[in-house]
Order: C-alpha cells, then sequence, then structure tokens
C-alpha cells in the first residue's frame, strides 16, 4: 500500500494492482475494468459546498442581571445559587422582609402610591397584581388609584410586608421574567444597605457564549446556524443570536510586544435543551461554517487519486467498467471537495475506498 501526500491537507491512500492503473491511464478516457471489490462508489453531486470550523464556546444562561437590596437591615435569607425564582417569590429578605420578583423592565425608581404618581410603572406593578390574583376590582392602566392602593394593602399583607399601600424598591425588583440565581453576592446575617448588590441572576433560558476572534467575524452572522458539541459528545443545533460589534482585549496588559485577545461576544440560541442538562459555564465546542461555495460538483474527499503525471483524478465508474478522468479540485468541506474535468456530471459513480 502506498501513501501519496495530496499536497493540500488530504491524504489519499492508494492500494494495490487498481494504483497502477490509476496512474497508468488516468487521462487517457480508456475504459478499464470496473473497480475491484475493494473500492466502492460514491455519487458525484451538485449543491452548495460548505466547510465548518470549530471554535470554543461556554455553555451558560442569557441575560445576566444584578439584584441590590433597597432596604437597609441584616439578610435574614437568600435565594440559593441555582435556584429559579419566578413572579411573586422572594429574591432575598431583609429583615425577614422580602424583596419580592416582580416583572417588567421598568426598575423601581420612586415610590407609587395614590394620588402621586401615574405612569408606565404603575402600568406595570397593576399588571403584576392581577397576574398574582389581587385587583378584582382594579382596571389595569397608568393611574395608581384606590382600586389599586387596596390590591396592594391584600399583596402586602399576605406577603408580611408593611401594610402602607405604596410601593418602593425595598418590596418589589422588577426583572424581564423568571430569573436563575448565578452568584450570592451576600449571606445570611451580612449587614445591608439600598444599591448593595445583593444577587446576580440570568434568564432561564440556556445560551452558549462564545468569544470569538475578530479575524474570524464574518463567520458570525445572526440567524446562521451552528452545530454545539456539549461535554460528553453530545451534539445540539442551535442558532446565532447575537453578534456584538464592540470588540475587546484580552490576555495581555498592553505592554509592547505583548500578545492580546482580540474578540467579539457572540450568543446561540439552542434550538433544543433536553440533552443540554443543568451545567453552568461548562467548555463546548462550537462549529460555525467558515466558507461556502454555491452550486458545484463534489464527491467525497477519499475519491481523489493522485497521478503520476501530477494532480488528481477521479475513478468514474459506469457499468461494468470504470475511467479515470484528471479533476481539478476546489473548495473543501464537510468531507467532500468540489472538483471539475471532462465529461463530470452530478449523478455518476466515482470509486472510493471500501470501509
Amino acid at each position: 500500500m502506498a501513501v501519496l501526500s495530496a499536497g493540500i491537507g488530504v491524504t489519499v491512500i492508494l492500494a494495490g494492482a487498481a494504483t497502477a492503473a490509476v496512474v497508468m491511464n488516468a487521462g487517457t478516457g480508456t475504459p478499464t475494468p470496473a473497480a475491484s471489490a475493494a473500492r466502492q462508489t460514491a455519487e458525484i453531486t451538485r449543491g452548495d459546498l460548505v466547510d465548518t470550523t470549530s471554535v470554543d464556546g461556554t455553555l451558560t444562561y442569557a441575560g445576566e442581571r444584578r439584584v441590590y437590596a433597597g432596604a437597609p437591615g441584616t439578610v435574614t435569607a437568600v435565594a440559593k445559587e441555582g435556584a429559579t425564582v419566578t413572579r411573586g417569590r422572594a429574591l432575598l429578605k431583609v429583615d425577614r422582609k422580602p424583596l419580592v420578583l416582580m416583572y417588567g423592565t421598568i426598575p423601581v425608581y420612586r415610590t407609587m402610591r395614590r394620588g402621586v404618581v401615574d405612569g408606565p410603572d404603575v402600568r406595570q406593578l397593576e399588571t403584576n397584581l392581577k397576574a398574582l390574583g389581587y385587583g378584582d376590582d382594579m382596571t389595569v392602566d397608568d393611574e395608581f388609584t384606590y382600586a389599586t392602593e387596596q390590591a396592594v394593602l391584600d399583596w402586602q399583607e399576605d406577603r408580611g410586608l408593611p401594610e402602607t399601600g405604596a410601593v418602593d424598591a425595598a418590596q418589589v425588583a422588577f426583572l424581564d421574567g423568571p430569573v436563575r440565581v448565578s452568584a450570592a453576592e451576600v449571606e445570611v446575617g451580612d449587614a445591608v444597605a439600598p444599591g448593595r448588590r445583593a444577587l446576580t441572576v440570568t434568564s432561564t433560558q440556556r445560551t452558549v457564549h462564545v468569544d470569538l476572534d475578530t479575524d474570524r467575524s464574518s463567520m458570525a452572522r445572526k440567524g446562521a446556524a451552528v452545530t454545539v458539541e456539549l461535554p460528553g459528545g453530545r451534539q445540539v443545533k442551535g442558532t446565532v443570536s447575537s453578534v456584538g460589534t464592540v470588540a475587546r482585549s484580552s490576555g495581555g496588559d498592553g505592554a509592547p510586544g505583548e500578545d492580546t485577545d482580540v474578540t467579539i461576544d457572540v450568543e446561540i440560541t439552542l434550538k433544543s435543551v433536553k440533552k443540554v442538562g443543568k451545567l453552568d459555564q461548562a467548555p463546548v465546542s462550537v462549529s460555525m461554517e467558515s466558507e461556502r461555495v454555491k452550486d458545484v460538483l463534489s464527491v467525497p474527499v477519499e475519491a481523489l487519486l493522485a497521478l503520476a503525471e501530477g494532480g488528481y483524478g477521479v475513478e468514474v465508474v459506469e457499468g461494468g467498467s470504470s475511467r479515470y478522468v484528471a479533476v481539478e479540485t476546489g473548495a473543501y468541506g464537510g468531507g467532500r471537495v468540489e472538483i471539475s474535468g471532462e465529461g463530470l456530471a452530478a449523478g455518476l459513480k466515482v470509486g472510493v475506498p471500501a470501509k
């Protein structure tokens, strides 16, 4: 068996008498006996040829946010790392009074009470009170009415909060939806004051984060399909959901001659999370499209044969005979190679080594 280097990153293995026939008859078009039992056939196909590159990523959760204490006092309870907190539940307690999660995008920046405020933050509060089962007589709008106050009083009584009828940052934290606690910055017994960071939370949506080298940024296109290899070798499909526009440097202190990595942030949404599990900050490998050539003829890379006169050919198998055709090679991708040559067409069979 002779092993010939293809010279383009491909090793072609040639074996037995068929090798001599190939190198002697390549390019002549002369029919020869059909491929031996040691060779099988594959089809020449026409279509897009896609090459991929694997990059390192991290399996994590999307949408990191910080939660701050809204009241002074002593921490008497705090959600555990890894726990999921939903609407109406406590993120932490200060002096046994809960800081309750509600859903919304507007932070609590003022005290909401009857006769003092109106606006979209009031609507946000009323929407949550309704969802929690309070305020049967309350209309969800921008006005903090008597009915809103009564709903707040009922909610405060049930949650063990001072029954003031007013809501402030000591009682409520508005976040986009259910959150997962990724880090607890305080412990039971810690003294806190308004504005002290208490928790780091994320959404419950799994995501893959990639710090992509800027010289590969063309691979990251929003909506592009990728394949993620999880710890243990399992694979799951994903889609690029966001691509950063700000390059970041890391790996050096900026000294002259110091090597630094310049990257952009890429986020990938997974199409199925059933195989993912609950691992956070787990290393993964992401296969991203690096090159695509459209509408070309291609064969499996192993169909290439090194020719005695130089270059490459393929063994075209037709019925009970075969012929050897010199080819020009082009792009590589997915285990296939682009070819062009006289008399080649989609649907023809070429010889490949038996598996």
